[in-house]
């Protein structure tokens, strides 16, 4: 690991980008107290920090290390005699067949830890493959060459696999150090006869093929991304092994299940659901049930909702629905159940003291000063000034007309206009009618 000044680690995440520059370093790097970073650029969820390197004789040699690839695959190897090796050194370690190139991630006794931790046991330990040698410059150019190879090997994989018309995803290729080597990493739901396959694919791409089946969550850790936090994946940054979540992480903490919030980037419960529930189931414990109801003079309790940190229960007096919802303490619900047993029922949830307080609350009452039809009065004043304007154009004289084909009538809006209407009626008719009365009279 690298040191900083104030002597504690300095534990940088790891670019993505930076894959590409692992095979340029030389052999002669070194990891503690250099200025290359080497280490940094280790995947944060495979790395261990050597927390002994510092403290006189913690870094006492070991014969076994551990030596890390691409993506999360990783192994121990034995070093041979007289060879002396630090963190960050590229090495070449033994293959099947072949050689591998690595890089030493782990020394000294911690060394043990993790292989007890992985699960490897002494009888195993003659089994243990060895290092050849550190990276020569020869080693990491075909090195290079052979990562350079994947990205359009495992898209040509992919098109062979759907002509194939088998029922599977290539989610990625990892070339060995030597190129005669290439590991291909696959996702599938059920079980797929894949032996067609791997004849072509030896036959195309002329090196040994190796099948490896991953979960979905293997495959998010190794692609990456950003989570709904915000932060990047814990898959693929600090975490290093997946425990199983279930759904009932997500009831212990009073989350909604809503299979699209609960479900992470690999379509599966999200890992983060673990991270807090031990609390809460803590933090249950001093909690009443949630089927337990309580009984007082008033009515019947039942649980609503709980507030495990505050240690606060809510109750509703109807079992479906929110109705008079009280709110008391843990203590206070254990009080009540001790009383029920005993046969006594309380006066009501709250203690005396509280019930006195509340009823003696004072609610003001904001619309005391407020008049029911406050919102009529404005749309009776937009009425009157638009009868206003209405009256005032009805004002105009409009001047008779002879035709009574281009006569037009206007409705009757105030009472002026009504009479100006009236009287030119009267004018025409009373002209016409006078005519005709004065020649009845003449006869």
């Amino acid at each position: 690991m690298e040191e900083s000044p104030n002597g504690g680690v300095n534990d940088t995440p790891r670019q993505p980008d930076e894959a590409a520059k692992e095979g340029a370093d030389t052999s002669t790097q070194k990891t503690a107290g250099c200025a290359c970073g080497c280490c940094d650029r280790l995947r944060d969820n495979l790395r261990c920090t050597n927390w002994l390197a510092h403290i006189p004789g913690g870094g006492a040699d070991y014969e076994i290390v551990e030596v890390h690839f691409k993506n999360t695959r990783k192994g121990f190897y034995r070093l041979p005699e007289g060879m002396k090796v630090e963190e960050g050194d590229m090495v070449a370690v033994e293959a099947q067949p072949g050689h591998d190139i690595g890089r030493v991630a782990l020394t000294g006794d911690l060394v043990k830890i993790q292989m007890r931790r992985a699960g490897f046991r002494s009888e195993n330990f003659d089994a243990i493959k060895s290092i050849f040698r550190k990276a020569k410059p020869q080693d990491l150019e075909k090195y290079e060459e052979a990562k350079a190879r994947e990205n359009d090997t495992m898209i040509r994989s992919r098109r062979i696999a759907e002509s194939l018309g088998l029922n599977m995803k290539i989610g990625d290729v990892e070339y060995q150090g030597d190129g005669n080597k290439a590991i291909f990493y696959y996702i599938a739901d059920e079980r797929v006869d894949f032996r067609q396959l791997i004849k072509v694919l030896a036959e195309t791409f002329k090196v040994r093929i190796e099948m490896k089946q991953i979960g979905a969550r293997q495959e998010a850790a190794r692609i990456g991304g950003i989570g709904p936090c915000g932060r990047p994946l814990c898959c693929a940054t600090w975490m290093s092994n997946f425990v199983s979540v279930s759904t009932a992480a997500a009831r212990y903490q009073d989350i909604s299940l809503n299979p699209q919030k609960l479900a992470g980037q690999c379509a599966k419960l999200k890992c983060c659901l673990n991270f807090e529930v031990d609390a809460y189931m803590e933090c249950l414990k001093e909690m009443p049930e949630k089927n337990v109801r309580l009984e007082t003079d008033d009515a019947t309790w039942y649980v609503f909702k709980t507030d495990v940190f505050k240690k606060e229960i809510t109750y509703s007096s109807d079992k479906q629905i929110a109705a008079n919802l009280t709110v008391i303490d843990a203590v206070r619900a254990f009080e009540i159940i001790e009383m029920n047993k005993a046969g006594e029922k309380p006066r009501s949830l709250l203690r005396d003291e509280e019930a006195d307080a509340k009823k003696g609350k004072q609610y003001n009452d904001i619309l005391a000063d407020s008049s029911l039809n406050r919102f009529d009065s404005k749309s009776r004043r937009k009425k009157n000034k638009s009868g206003k304007k209405n009256k005032g154009n009805q004002e105009t004289p409009q001047q008779p007309q002879e035709a009574k084909a281009q006569e037009t009538v206007q409705p009757e809006k105030g009472k002026e206009g009504g009479s100006q209407r009236s009287r030119n009626r009267n004018r025409r008719r009373g002209g016409h009618g006078n005519q005709g009365g004065g020649e009845k009279s003449e006869g």
